[in-house]
């Protein structure tokens, strides 16, 4: 495997300077013996120079090692981490910068700290084996972090929106017309990018039941699932003219997705999926729909889902968009998402995505524990259920719920919706939205001030919740669903400390 060129110069400095340790070699002393200066001995082992052949011969006869051994490439055992770290594809696919990070101070981290650095190294790697993370979840994971760093809210692709639905209006009416509907984009694939769309009938190629659409570059060919609804064809449609309008080359041929190659094609993938949003769903006109939703003096779900529908777009989309809005537009940025699926009949609910804005609360950072079964994400999804094999009912619910953590006193606002996500494996969807409750919020949704104590708002159910059931001490719970053996043990620890002092 070919590596960069500073990559090279930082692994021969470490090299240099293990051998020079290893031998008892002061930096002074190593540059006196190979008649060099202190300071160039330093530069290559920090990584920034790398000698000519008869410095190389030099600093090898210094240490009495020959010429191939110092030259090759193959660190010792507890520098392998690193070694295996530059080998890798992750210095050279993940644009350090995107997160303030300048490659070039990352290796003379490296350099300075070797050994410590290798150890860190290894127990990220043997954390990322303990919970057999992917490179696609590892490339998901930073995607988030980059996403949270930012609120969630990229002017520059904002611009790329603004800038075609400037340039289109005059073309498609879309000046006196709000929505950018599925006809016009496939029209404008058609036309402007020489795009084919053709459909496949997913029952008569079960292995591509569980994608969306699949790109053929060599063809120009969208295939999109026959057994999309309305609002998932033109969010895709939508996408891929993203692709096309912002020229990104390095990107995925599927949606879903199938494998990650590279950190690039995924940030790409977002940034065409950021621009959908942001064309079927126009911030000046969700600004203002907001504004008004947020002055009304109580809580209407029917309302909420109103404005969902007057979008044109799914619950997730509608709520995905809310997060690049709201910090931005509102100074609300104190909020999460979640979204959990759920099969009916069972008794379990995946955590199928999260992202956070607030790092108060949720559900992040917690493994193979019982989440909350009080939070309004899965009571939901129960109340729905109950409506589908009892009442024929098969549309969209939208419940709200204040919440107070146990734990922490801190209360949110949440507003969840529910929808058949799979009808034919009787799979339903709910996606939520969390607000922390605080003086920013309050001041921007009147309805939130229409009683003295939030708590006793009539038109929005009022709980306390907790993390998990492992973590929680609401010992009279009825919906628990496992021991509290988390708490337990944190305090027993506690007991053990107490007794530890009462010794002294």
């Amino acid at each position: 495997m070919n590596l960069p060129t500073d990559h090279i110069r930082l692994l021969f400095g470490l090299k240099l300077r293990q051998l020079r340790i290893d031998r008892g070699l002061s930096v002074s002393e190593l540059a006196q013996k190979a008649s060099l200066s202190v300071s160039y001995v330093t530069e290559i082992e920090k990584g920034r120079k790398y000698p000519k052949a008869d410095k190389i011969s030099a600093l090898a006869n210094a240490m009495q090692v020959d010429y191939d051994t110092l030259v090759s490439l193959k660190l010792s055992k507890k520098l392998e981490p690193i070694s295996d770290l530059l080998r890798s594809k992750f210095l050279t696919e993940i644009p350090l910068e995107l997160f303030g990070i300048d490659p070039s101070d990352l290796l003379e981290l490296l350099a300075e700290a070797p050994a410590k650095v290798s150890a860190m190294i290894r127990t990220f790697m043997d954390i990322a084996l303990s919970y057999n993370m992917s490179v696609e979840r590892l490339y998901l994971t930073m995607l988030r972090s980059y996403q949270e760093m930012h609120d969630n809210y990229f002017p520059d692709i904002e611009a790329d929106a603004d800038r075609f639905l400037t340039e289109f209006s005059p073309l498609t009416g879309l000046s006196s017309n709000p929505i950018v509907s599925e006809t016009l984009l496939a029209n404008l694939l058609k036309t402007r990018y020489d795009v084919r769309i053709e459909q496949f009938d997913p029952l008569a190629n079960p292995e591509l039941e569980s994608l969306r659409s699949v790109y053929r570059p060599a063809h120009r060919t969208l295939h999109l699932n026959a057994g999309l609804s309305e609002e998932q064809r033109a969010f895709i449609l939508a996408r891929e003219v993203g692709f096309q309008f912002m020229n990104l080359k390095n990107r995925p041929y599927t949606y879903s997705w199938v494998e990650a190659e590279s950190f690039e094609q995924m940030l790409n993938n977002y940034k065409a999926s950021y621009f959908a949003g942001a064309i079927l769903i126009r911030r000046d006109t969700l600004v203002a729909k907001l504004t008004e939703l947020f002055a009304q003096e109580s809580w209407s779900n029917d309302a909420f889902l109103q404005l969902i529908t007057d979008f044109g777009a799914t619950p997730e989309r509608f709520f995905y968009r809310l997060s690049n809005v709201l910090p931005s537009h509102f100074g609300i940025d104190q909020l999460f998402f979640y979204r959990f699926n759920h099969t009916a009949g069972q008794t379990t609910f995946q955590l199928t995505k999260e992202m956070h804005l607030s790092r108060q609360q949720g559900p992040r950072g917690i493994v193979d524990e019982h989440f909350c079964r009080r939070w309004i994400a899965w009571t939901i999804l129960q109340e729905l259920q109950f409506l589908q094999q009892n009442k024929g009912f098969d549309r969209t619910l939208c419940r709200a719920q204040l919440s107070e953590y146990a734990d922490s006193g801190h209360q949110y606002l949440i507003i969840s919706v529910a929808h058949p996500f799979q009808p034919q494996v009787q799979q339903n969807m709910s996606v939520s939205m969390c607000f922390a409750v605080n003086d920013a919020l309050k001041s921007k949704m009147k309805f939130l001030n229409s009683a003295k104590d939030i708590t006793a708002l009539h038109e929005i159910p009022f709980r306390i919740v907790n993390q998990t059931c492992e973590r929680c001490g609401i010992f009279d719970c009825r919906e628990r669903v496992a021991a509290p053996t988390v708490l337990q043990k944190k305090r027993q620890f506690a007991a053990v400390k107490k007794a530890m002092e009462a010794l002294k």
